[in-house]
């Protein structure tokens, strides 16, 4: 194997990293997109059964790009994951499928990435892999054996549930799962702090209103985006599609978050107590960089950055991190916009110092 060099590694080629290897190739700069899995949006196919996205089809293009569905349809996750597929395709956009990341460390003054695919360098590297391991309590272990337990990562759909179901987490995605327990004629308790819910006139005019809210008005850059961001960071984002009252409709129990488990059953902190057949976790997920042999520096629980470009790590990127610069950019359609600004001073700097990182096969395997 010769020198395997670019100017640039997308690790992740999911929405993030597809829009960022868009941007790239704009810019002129020689990129890949490394994705560990068998096809590109194998992350959506692998999701619950009737998820679909939380905003209609319109605000849901990537650069370059409209999705191909009727304006206010919400596209499912299979949709989603094509949609994704032939967005790569059709721009011959530079991703390796299969090259699951294995470690990623200095190389002079660039980065080696290896993969169970190859090895590659780079001066720069853009992270795009969004969530990694799920994240339950601690206490989720002294639930007695009886009880059915499993995070939204596993659930597909009702018919894994067994009984009574308590859903924690009251944000999209437990609000969603409690609701088709409900409907499946399942006792459900849906536990845990609402996330707020964005209100139904932003929906007005095709969802303009919304769009213009989501990247200009809740942003890093105003006083409303910089209180709303440690929010949604650490208890999540609103609702955008579905409603708290949907819940409540078709008879989901509210109860406040889950403090322990107190002889044998769920404790609440309102002192109150129940005994699920099945408990569905919707508690979110831990993000793991263990594989960056250097270390990232992170502030409350994510990496610190400023517009995506890692504080005193010059090369380090992230695309995709929940309110990077402003609520969009948690959402398909919004992720572009952060990834035109990486590629731009991934260019800049190319432009400033275009010496290549020189990489062996040899060095690479090392």
């Amino acid at each position: 194997m010769g020198q395997v060099e670019w100017d640039a590694i997308i690790i992740g080629a999911g929405q993030a990293g597809l829009a960022t290897a868009y941007e790239m190739r704009g810019q002129g700069v020689d990129c890949v997109a490394l994705e560990g899995r068998p096809r590109i949006g194998d992350q959506w196919r692998r999701r619950w059964d009737s998820l679909r996205l939380f905003t209609p089809a319109r605000l849901d293009g990537l650069p370059g790009s409209r999705f191909p569905a009727a304006e206010m349809a919400y596209p499912t996750k299979d949709e989603m994951a094509d949609y994704l597929e032939a967005y790569a395709a059709e721009r011959s956009l530079p991703v390796r499928t299969g090259s699951k990341v294995l470690r990623m460390r200095r190389l002079g003054d660039g980065y080696a990435v290896d993969t169970s695919g190859g090895s590659f360098a780079a001066r720069h590297v853009v992270i795009a892999t969004g969530y990694d391991s799920p994240k339950i309590p601690d206490f989720a272990r002294q639930l007695p054996s009886k009880f059915k337990q499993l995070h939204a990562f596993d659930y597909r759909n009702a018919g894994q549930l067994m009984g009574d179901v308590l859903v924690v987490g009251a944000g999209t995605s437990g609000v969603e799962i409690a609701v088709e327990a409900a409907e499946s004629g399942h006792h459900t308790i849906l536990s845990g702090r609402a996330t707020g819910e964005v209100p139904g006139a932003l929906y007005a005019f095709g969802g303009r209103i919304f769009w213009f809210y989501a990247n200009r008005v809740a942003t890093v850059k105003t006083p409303i985006g910089r209180k709303m961001r440690p929010l949604i960071l650490h208890h999540g984002a609103p609702l955008i599609r579905l409603k708290m009252a949907d819940a409540k409709r078709v008879g989901v129990e509210r109860r406040p978050r889950v403090t322990g488990v107190k002889d044998g059953l769920v404790a609440f902190a309102d002192g109150t107590a129940a005994s699920p057949e099945t408990v569905v976790w919707c508690t979110g997920f831990r993000r793991d960089y263990s594989w960056v042999e250097f270390g990232i520096a992170m502030h409350d629980g994510y990496p610190a950055h400023t517009d995506g470009v890692v504080d005193g790590e010059p090369g380090l990127y992230f695309v995709g991190l929940p309110f990077q610069t402003r609520l969009a950019s948690a959402l398909v359609g919004g992720v572009g916009e952060d990834a035109a600004s990486v590629a731009r001073v991934i260019a800049r700097r190319l432009a400033s110092r275009p010496a290549p990182v020189a990489l062996t096969a040899q060095a690479a395997l090392s």
